[in-house]
């Protein structure tokens, strides 16, 4: 069915299908191969660390959710450098060959245990991983929204398509690998994650024609300069092979490089006019709430998948299986979730951007205190009925979507177009911290011993489930004061970097005054 839609979308000479520029079904399936890949690691990977390599649960969640943060922040780098020489384009194709070779490096297992060699392949395939995704990460979303011009009504729809493209992907990704990693080997699985990688670098080759000129260098860029910026990437993975091993380092590495990039944020947004100078505050404001959001909605590839694993009755099922929930949940949810806001933004009744991350808070704290309350009704000496593990994914998926989308695509459209790719990168870089955060909790579940205990995982849910709904709360209260900052009865489109000529007039019966993100 994906084929044959790639294939009416190659072929058709309509410049649009379904009301969207075809260049976005080509982000889209690039995008979804690349997750293919990553969520399929990902199911695999706290289990890797347990049991082939030997970490007790403490240890490894914090391996987990360091290498997850460091997946993260390392777009601040290369939307910095795509922004200012590379360009989008140039920065997602180098991007997708790292990420190729180090998921291709992640199937060298060796004979497992901390003191066997072959751990060293095992940091420097993560090294590569990290790096390749700080090139893609960012700078693929920023290339969606060149598309389109800033007013485009059609925006959070895009943004909803290309994040349905991600799940689909996740979810074939964690199905496929998962099973084959938990039932042949780890080296089948990891494998076949690499395969889809190279899927996705092939896509977004050959689709080059179909993106309109999105993503190309901001100005003319020598050979020798370009070969500079990716001798950089690679210096990059150097220093990630050395950081993964060393995790207490990590917490202090976020710590220096968040104040100095939200220093660098602020100089630049008091040298803007102030309708945009308001926008950047908006924007720090939707940021900060990120750290929450990932912190606890991450649990699902650590604590949460150590759980299953140990306390739910799977009847069978790998517990790796588990984390295609929430990508299935997002392919189904998504478009209905784009329907509903299009729906509501017609009659004036769309929330704004401000109060869709309340609801997405409120959502995902509720998901923690269902899953206690379902595990502590049948008893602590019985196995956690799986119904309450498709539910806690069902609350977090729809707190998602209310969060990930919208905060896309309004880092995208609020930012100015000189820091479009930084602004975007500040978004994962504060997910960078909520994956840190992720794996704190996730330790925390361990207790003293490293060992995780069904009544001492419950007690932390139980506690990070009320404090998100109070904090949630807060936000939904001063959501109307942040949504003024935004100030989108000024927003004008113009030309993005590698899209002169493409901003459209305003889209006819649509009042901008009203409308919301």
């Amino acid at each position: 069915m994906l084929l044959l839609g790639g294939g009416y979308i190659a072929t058709t000479s309509k410049p649009e299908v379904l009301g969207h520029p075809k260049g976005l079904y080509v982000l889209f399936f690039a995008e979804m191969w690349e997750r293919f890949s990553f969520y399929g690691m990902r199911a695999l990977l706290i289990f890797y660390l347990t049991k082939h390599w030997l970490f007790a649960d403490g240890p490894a969640n914090l391996v987990y959710g360091a290498y997850a943060s460091l997946v993260y922040i390392t777009p601040v780098l290369g939307g910095y450098l795509a922004d200012r020489w590379l360009g989008q384009r140039k920065a997602v194709l180098f991007g997708a060959i790292l990420l190729s070779l180090g998921h291709l490096l992640m199937a060298v297992e060796g004979d497992g245990g901390q003191d066997s060699t072959a751990i060293n392949v095992f940091w420097l395939a993560l090294a590569f991983i990290i790096v390749g995704s700080g090139f893609l990460k960012a700078n693929i979303s920023v290339m969606v929204g060149q598309l389109y011009p800033r007013t485009d009504v059609r925006r959070d729809g895009a943004y909803t398509i290309f994040y349905v493209g991600i799940n689909v992907g996740a979810a074939l990704g964690v199905v496929l690998a998962g099973w084959l990693g938990e039932t042949y080997g780890w080296s089948y699985g990891f494998g076949a994650a690499g395969i889809g990688m190279i899927l996705g670098l092939v896509v977004f080759v050959l689709g080059k024609s179909l993106l309109q000129g999105a993503g190309e260098a901001p100005r003319p860029l020598s050979k020798s300069r370009e070969w500079s910026l990716y001798g950089i990437g690679v210096a990059a993975i150097a220093v990630m092979w050395g950081l993964i091993q060393y995790v207490d380092v990590i917490q202090t590495l976020l710590i220096i490089s968040g104040v100095s990039l939200l220093g660098y944020v602020l100089y630049e947004s008091f040298k803007l006019e102030p309708h945009a100078r308001d926008r950047m505050f908006a924007i720090l404001f939707l940021i900060a709430l990120n750290p929450l959001f990932w912190g606890l909605f991450e649990q699902a590839g650590g604590s949460l998948n150590l759980y299953t694993d140990r306390f739910v009755d799977r009847g069978g099922v790998p517990a790796s299986l588990f984390q295609s929930i929430n990508a299935i949940y997002i392919v189904l949810l998504g478009p209905v979730f784009a329907a509903l806001w299009v729906w509501l933004g017609k009659r004036g009744w769309e929330p704004s951007a401000p109060a869709k991350f309340g609801l997405a808070l409120a959502q995902v704290g509720i998901s923690f205190l269902v899953f206690v309350w379902g595990a502590q009704s049948v008893g602590l000496a019985v196995l956690t009925p799986v119904i309450f593990v498709f539910l806690i994914y069902l609350f977090q998926t729809t707190g998602e979507l209310c969060l990930s989308p919208v905060g896309l695509s309004a880092m995208n459209r609020l930012a100015p177009k000189f820091l479009a790719s930084l602004i975007m990168g500040a978004w994962f870089y504060m997910t960078a911290v909520g994956n840190f955060v992720a794996g704190k909790i996730g330790e925390a579940t361990g207790g003293e011993s490293g060992e995780m205990t069904k009544e001492g995982t419950l007690a932390v849910y139980s506690t990070i489930g009320w404090w998100t709904v109070g904090i949630a709360l807060a936000v939904l209260v001063v959501s109307p004061l942040i949504k003024k900052l935004m100030h989108l009865d000024t927003l004008k489109d113009d030309d993005l970097a590698g899209q002169a000529g493409l901003a459209e007039p305003q889209a006819a019966g649509v009042d901008i005054t009203k409308e919301r993100i």
